[in-house]
Parts: C-alpha cells; structure tokens; sequence
C-alpha cells in the first residue's frame, strides 16, 4: 500500500488492474501495488486450496516485515467449529514484533453450508472442488483479496481501513499513549490494594458503631425507625441512647411544627403580596392606557400646533409681501413704447408720422396728474404744496401760486396754445418741487449725498434735458422727447415714494438705491444711463 501525495513514498510500480482506494481518515488516495503476484501464490499453492486468500502490499510498515506466506492461520476443514472463531481482540501496541500471522483467520467454505462459511464467499474463478483454474490473477480475485484484508484489519483494529502510512503513525501513537493510561491506572490501583491490604483489619462493634454514629448529628437524625428496632432487639443501645433520640425526635418534630407554621405564613404573605401585585399590574396597564391616550392627544396637539405656525409662518411672509407691495406702482406702470413715454399704456406725445389722438394724450396727462397729486397729497404738510394739481379724468388742471387755473387737455388751438404750454410747465415746477422735497428727506434721513435722491434728467424752467415741453414754435420731436423724458422722471419719483411709504427700514432703503427699480428700489440707474436708455 502507497501514499499517492508527493513525497510521501518511494517510487514504486502502479498495478493499472487495481482500483484506487482512499484513506478512511485524511481521505488521500492510495494505490496498492504487488496484489495480482500475492493472489496467485496463494491460490496456485497446493497446501492452500480451497482457501480464501488475502494479503496487502506494505503491511510492513504498519506491523512488522514478515512474509505474507505466514500472514494468516489455516483451519482444517475436518473442525467446523472454525467457523465461528470469533475475530482475535487488538494485542497490545507495545509490543510492536508481533508478526503478521496471527493477523486474520481463513476459513474452508464448506461445501453443504448455504450461508456462505462464515460470511465469506469464494472468489471468482475458484472451484468448490479445491482446484483453482489455470489463471486466477483476475480483477475480481484482486478485488476480493484486497476487500478481505482491509475486513478483517478493521475487525481487529477498531478502525476503518485502509490508512496511510502517516495516520497508521498517528494511529499507533495515540494507541500507545493510551496503553500507558491504562497501565498508570492499573500501578495506582495495585498500590492502592497494597496499602489497604496492609491496614489492620479491626472491625467496629456494633455499640461502637452506634457511638461513633451519635457523634455525628446528621448521622443520627438518619437513624430510622427500623434502626432502632434492630439494635434495640440485638439490646445493644441503652436507656440513656434511647432517651436521647427520642428527644432529638421530639425537637425536629417541633421543628417541622414551626416550620409548616412559617410556611403557611409565607403562603399567606404571599398571597396578599400576588392580590397586591395584580392590583399593581391593572394599575400599571391602567397607567399605560391613560399615557398612550395623552401621548395621542399630545401628538394631535403639537400637529395641530404645527399647522398654526405654518399657517402663521405663511401669512407673516404673505403680509410682509402686501408691506413691500405699493399699490401706485400697479395703478400707475411707466414705460415707453417707441419713440413714446407711455402711462398705463397711454402714449402722450405726437410725431408727424404717428399722428396720436388727443383723446389718448388727455388720458396719459390725466393719470399723470393723478399720480403725481397723489404722491404730494401724502406727505402734506411737510411737503409745500405751492401749485396744486387738480385731476379730473382726462382733463386735468393745474392751479399756480395765483390761484390761476390752466386746462391741460387738448385739441389745442393756436389761441389756446399759450395756455396748455403752460399747464405743462407747472406740472413740471411741481414735479421739480417733489423731487427737491424727496432730496430733503434723504438728507435728513443720513443718507450720503451722493445717495440722495435726484432726478435723472435735469428740469430747468419749461426745459427738460434742454428740449421744451411746450408745444408752440416747437418741433413734435422735441416735444415728444421732452414729455418721455418728464414720464421717467415721474416714474423715478414714483419709485422713491414706494420705498418711503412701506415702512421699511432706512438701511434696506439706503441699499437698495443701486438695485433695479422693476424690484422696488428707489434709484437703479444714474442719469447718464437712463438717459441714453431714454433716447434709444
């Protein structure tokens, strides 16, 4: 038998005709070599015909290195008997010289014997007559052979065969290891009997027994009844022995007396204390009732609370908007449409080209007018309001410091002219006059100078950016450039008021001098800038 893994043996010859087996521990593979010679030196042998043989290459090295020829015992066939030789217990491992022979025991098949002889049956291509045939290495017979040996190594060694050499190494040193186990054991006992062997051999009475026994008190409160019958009628226990176990009897008596009074008191403490407990465990579940029901309501609460604020939160930021939100900036949107400035979708102006109604100049200076009153009309008194704007749809009128009143409508004649000219000029003094206020304000407001408010185009007496609002000996250009550049000035206004009339704190107003005006801040562009925006 070799070991498959490298290195594990020498190089020997493979028998291709023998099947692998596997070691039963580590379950390497190994190869058994030299079966096919054993099994037709065994069956050709005449001594040994009618004989079931079997043998397994390198059992050297696991027992010993004697031959295979004395490798087993042979049984007559004239004792039957050998039949049921039972298989030889393992021998002891310490005596590793023990040869092969008294490995197994091969039994004759008996020919009238239907169960087989023992549990063997013949090989294939042996017959009953004791002759084998001419050739008898076959496969099966190695087979058999093989499967034979590993049987009966596996009877005798308690242990599954085959087994490669290293865990046949293991396997015997932990059976030697057990072997001397075993004999440490077997030297404790044997001392151990020496030495009781020894003891001298003086047996108590029986009163002293019954002495040494009263001295121990569990030994006495053992003591039975049927005890102290037996000694009593053997009269070896006296009076004073007697009267004392009775005693000890009494006490425990009493004992047990006090001791079930005890236990009923516990059974009733603990009664009381089981009615206090599922009082305490309806109060407890009672509790959690209670605790779930106002942690329900709790939760409700604070949802419901959430809601609010959230509603509170949205509205704060919904008036705040209203706050920032200045109804003059919708009423009145400034803006321009071509070469026209234009309120509320009005265009005031004239170009020879664009020949605009009256009717819809009438309407963009009525809502000038309008815008323009309003504005002056909220800071009076401060404000000096020295000409009076009177809207009046679209016929408007604007009263001087006189207490003249000029029509600012049309169509205008040429008698009438002088008049409307005139109309216009005053609503630029008084469009001038706000602004100067506006100037005011921001100053004393801390504002920086260069910060405060100021229109972005200069108005000089009836000139607006040095092109006339009037109408007479003027060309319809000019005045129409002058009347866009009078709407930008207006809507610069109209921003300046918005963001001093919603309440908002002077540093957001201060900072937002240089935003866009389309968000509410007072000056988002310097004169230049709106000035070439204008004229585009």
């Amino acid at each position: 038998m070799r070991d498959t893994k490298k290195g594990r043996s020498r190089s020997l010859p493979v028998d291709p005709n023998v099947p692998r087996w596997v070691c039963q521990n580590c379950r390497n593979p190994l190869c058994i070599v030299g079966v096919d010679s054993y099994a037709d030196k065994f069956f050709n042998d005449p001594s040994r015909s009618g004989m079931q043989g079997s043998s397994m290459h390198g059992a050297s090295s696991v027992m010993s290195t004697t031959k295979m020829d004395n490798s087993y015992v042979v049984l007559p066939k004239q004792r039957p008997q050998a039949q049921g030789v039972p298989p030889r217990p393992r021998g002891d491992t310490s005596q590793p010289g023990k040869t092969m022979e008294e490995s197994f025991v091969v039994v004759y098949k008996s020919e009238s014997a239907s169960d087989g002889g023992g549990g063997n049956s013949s090989s294939p291509g042996v017959d009953h007559g004791g002759h084998m045939p001419p050739h008898n290495s076959g496969f099966n017979s190695t087979i058999t052979v093989l499967t034979r040996a590993f049987e009966i190594a596996t009877t005798q060694t308690q242990v599954e065969q085959p087994l490669c050499l290293d865990c046949m190494r293991v396997l015997s040193d932990k059976l030697d290891k057990e072997v001397e186990d075993v004999n440490r054991d077997i030297e404790a006992y044997e001392a151990c009997l020496k030495r009781l062997e020894g003891e001298a051999k003086d047996v108590l009475s029986e009163a002293d027994f019954l002495k040494e026994k009263l001295k121990i008190p569990n030994l006495s409160r053992a003591m039975t009844y049927f005890d102290l019958e037996a000694t009593l009628s053997r009269g070896v226990v006296s009076r004073s022995v007697l009267l004392s176990i009775e005693e000890e009897e009494r006490r425990l008596e009493a004992a047990i007396e006090e001791s079930e009074r005890q236990n009923a008191e516990v059974n009733a403490e603990l009664k009381e204390l089981e009615l206090k407990s599922s009082r305490f465990k309806e109060l407890e579940e009672r509790y959690w009732h209670e605790f779930n029901n106002f942690q329900f309501q709790l939760i409700s609460h604070q949802e419901e609370r959430d809601a609010i604020l959230a509603k509170i939160e949205v509205s704060q930021a919904h008036l705040e908007l209203l706050k920032r939100t200045n109804v003059l900036n919708d009423a009145f949107p400034i803006s321009h449409d071509g070469e026209f400035g234009t309120i509320n979708n009005f265009r005031l102006g004239r170009l020879p080209k664009i020949p605009v109604e009256w009717d819809e100049i009438n309407a963009a200076w009525g809502q000038a007018c309008l815008l323009l009153h309003t504005m002056c009309q909220y800071f009076r008194p401060k404000f000096q309001y020295r000409i009076k704007i009177i809207p009046m749809g679209s016929y408007p009128r604007i009263t001087d410091t006189s207490k003249s009143t000029y029509e600012l409508f049309g169509p205008v004649n040429l008698f009438w002219s002088t008049r409307y000219d005139k109309a216009m000029t005053l609503f630029l003094a008084c469009l001038k006059d706000f602004a100067e206020f506006a100037n005011s304000k921001d100053q004393e407001n801390n504002i920086p100078p260069e910060k405060c408010f100021k229109l972005p185009y200069k108005i000089e007496n009836d000139k607006v950016e040095n092109y006339s609002i009037t109408q007479s000996f003027n060309k319809q250009e000019n005045w129409t450039k002058a009347l866009k550049y009078t709407l930008c000035n207006l809507k610069w206004a109209l921003y300046w008021f918005v963001g001093n009339t919603n309440f908002q704190p002077l540093s957001a107003m201060v900072s937002s001098h240089a935003e866009v005006p389309a968000v509410g801040s007072l000056y988002p562009k310097r004169g230049t800038d709106v000035k070439s925006e204008s004229r585009n």
